[in-house]
This record gives C-alpha cells, sequence and structure tokens, in this order.
C-alpha cells in the first residue's frame, strides 16, 4: 500500500500547470495589441499636454482723471462693446468746454470786426482811386492851359504875370496828382494788411474750434466704455475714488478671442502643419469633446521669449529640447465655449493623416 500510495504521489507532481503559460501569453497578446494601437495612433497623431486655453485680456484704463462717480456693472459680469460702464466726475471738464466756446466766440467776432476793416479799407481805396483820377484830370486841364499861356506870353498877347501864374498851377496840380496816388497805394496796402490780418484771425478761430472739440473729447473720455464685449474682471475702482489718466480700472476677457497655445517639442513640429484638425480635451471637463485646427506658429521658442534667455555661449552647455508655442483655433458650440476660462489645462492631438 505504501508503494501504491507514493506512485500515486509522483504522478500528481509531474503534470504541468498551465495556469502560467496562460496568463503569460494573454499579458503578451495584451502588451502587442497595445503596441501595435499606439503605434498606429502616433503614426497619425502628435500629442502634447503642455497646453492651455488663452484669450485677449483688455485692460480698460482711463483717459481722464477726477473722481469716480458712478458704477455700472459688477464684477465677473457679462458686458457688452460701447456699454458705459464707469463714469467720472465731469463738472471740471464741461467748465473747460464751455471756456473753449466762449473763447471760439470771442475769436469769431474777431473775424466780423476784420471783415468790417476790409469792407473800410476798401472804400477808402475806392475815394483814393476816384481822387487820382481827378487830380489827372485837373493835372490834363491845367497842363493845356499852361501850354496856350506859354505860346501867348511869346506875342505878348498875355502878361508875364498871368504865365507865372499858369506855371503854378500846374506844379500844383502835378503835386497833388503825386498825392492822389501816394493816398491810393497806402489804401491798397492797407487793404491787403486788413486781409492778412483777416487771416490770422481766422487761423485763431480754427485753433478755438480745435480747442472746443478737445474739450468735447476730454468730456466723452469721462464715460469709461467697454472695448469688447466679454467678462469684466479685476475691478480695480470704487465710488469716490479719485483716478488718474492711464490707471487701470478692470479688465474684459473678450468672448470671441479663445484659443489654445500649446507648447510642442521642437522634435514633434516637422509633421504639424497649419490647417490640420485637432482634438482637444479640457482637464476641468473630462466629457467635453472638442476640435479645433492650427492656425500659425510662434516665430521663436518660449524661452527666447523668456526674461532672461538663456545664453548658450557661457558656461556649460546642456541640450535641451526647446517647446514652440502653436496657435489652436477653437471650433464648438458657444455653450462649450462659454465654459472655457483663458489658463485651463488641456490635452490637444494633432492629426497629421486622417
Amino acid at each position: 500500500m505504501a508503494k501504491e500510495h507514493s506512485t500515486q504521489e509522483n504522478t500528481t507532481q509531474k503534470k504541468p500547470n498551465k495556469v502560467i503559460p496562460i496568463i503569460l501569453g494573454v499579458i503578451l497578446l495584451g502588451g502587442l495589441l497595445f503596441g501595435v494601437k499606439e503605434y498606429i495612433y502616433y503614426g497619425k497623431h502628435v500629442d502634447t499636454d503642455d497646453a492651455q486655453v488663452d484669450g485677449d485680456i483688455s485692460p480698460v484704463v482711463t483717459r481722464v482723471g477726477g473722481y469716480v462717480d458712478s458704477i455700472y456693472f459688477e464684477e465677473n459680469t457679462h458686458v457688452n462693446k460701447n456699454q458705459v460702464l464707469v463714469k467720472i466726475d465731469d463738472r471740471d471738464l464741461k467748465v473747460k468746454l464751455e471756456q473753449a466756446r466762449a473763447a471760439q466766440v470771442g475769436a469769431s467776432a474777431g473775424v466780423n470786426v476784420g471783415q468790417s476793416q476790409i469792407y473800410t479799407t476798401a472804400s477808402n481805396s475806392a475815394v483814393a482811386k476816384a481822387q487820382v483820377e481827378s487830380a489827372q484830370a485837373r493835372l490834363d486841364k491845367v497842363n493845356k492851359d499852361y501850354q496856350r499861356y506859354a505860346n501867348l506870353v511869346k506875342d505878348g498877347s498875355i502878361t508875364q504875370q498871368q504865365f507865372d501864374q499858369a506855371k503854378s498851377d500846374l506844379e500844383v496840380a502835378q503835386a497833388n496828382l503825386n498825392a492822389a496816388k501816394d493816398q491810393y497805394k497806402a489804401a491798397v496796402e492797407q487793404v491787403s494788411t486788413t486781409r492778412n490780418q483777416l487771416a490770422v484771425t481766422n487761423t485763431g478761430v480754427n485753433q478755438r474750434q480745435v480747442d472746443v472739440d478737445f474739450a468735447k473729447l476730454q468730456l466723452s473720455y469721462a464715460r469709461v466704455t467697454a472695448p469688447a464685449s466679454g467678462i469684466a474682471s479685476k475691478k480695480n475702482v470704487q465710488l469716490g475714488q479719485l483716478v488718474q489718466a492711464g490707471q487701470t480700472l478692470f479688465s474684459i476677457v473678450n468672448d470671441s478671442s479663445l484659443y489654445i497655445t500649446a507648447n510642442f517639442k521642437e522634435t514633434q513640429l516637422e509633421k504639424i502643419r497649419n490647417g490640420q484638425k485637432v482634438d482637444i480635451d479640457v482637464d476641468a471637463y473630462p466629457d467635453m469633446k472638442l476640435r479645433g485646427e492650427v492656425y500659425n506658429f510662434s516665430p521663436a521658442t518660449g524661452a527666447k521669449f523668456s526674461l532672461l534667455p538663456p545664453d548658450n555661449a557661457t558656461g556649460n552647455y546642456v541640450k535641451v529640447v526647446q517647446r514652440v508655442p502653436v496657435k489652436i483655433k477653437i471650433n464648438g458650440s458657444k455653450e462649450d465655449i462659454a465654459k472655457l476660462r483663458p489658463g485651463m489645462s488641456v490635452n490637444v492631438s494633432v492629426v497629421i493623416k486622417e
């Protein structure tokens, strides 16, 4: 019996264990399938998890200084383009506008005075011209009388005294003509001078109009409007606060400016082209599936735009794979895009082969 029992035990020990080979086969088959799948996938896709949502953020600054009179929005709420969000006390600006308008009225009055002076000097010029013509006619008559008296005095028909009187009249008429011409010349020059003065006055009127336009522009700046539609955030203004020109009051994240910035390794860029389709997975919303397309590439690596770019010509050189920012347009429903916020992390996969 003991010998028979020993023989049964040896037979049991010699049976091969088939479980382990099966498990190893399954593992190898699974690894093979996974490897083939990954090979096929990465042959058609280029992935990176170094990507985030970006967007245009518009800082809103005031162009004039003053005390904040009214605030018409709440932080982190939606605002529309050209909507009035902040009003600055504009009483000082209104006074400056009235001053500019008063100066404009005074300058316009000066133009009217200048035009009146032109009319007056033109009339004086016409009178002086008439006096020249009258003096010329008088000179012609006296000259003819003098010629006759010169012939008569030779044969004794008139006395020497009469001839001398005719000569004197001729000289007086000639002097009067010269004086009339001088007066006419002065009157013409006065007209020209008055016209030049009027031109200067008109320039002053134009300057006053520019001052009025500038005062109106400054007054319009007292109402701070939204430069674009979006979400107002980083509110840095309170009622009654004294703000200065150029001070940032808040920022607006534009509605229609969201995009993806994906930082691909330089070794991944060989097969990426503009217009290629992109699959986008948002970390904050795992169930959200977005599509996009490659839009453009940064002209330099991210390191070159850093505050202290690396200088490989100094120190010990260690080669580091650089990353190049790639801009990706987002294609999706308005509801999905509205959930995105600049700075959110995403994973992107560029489809390099359909």
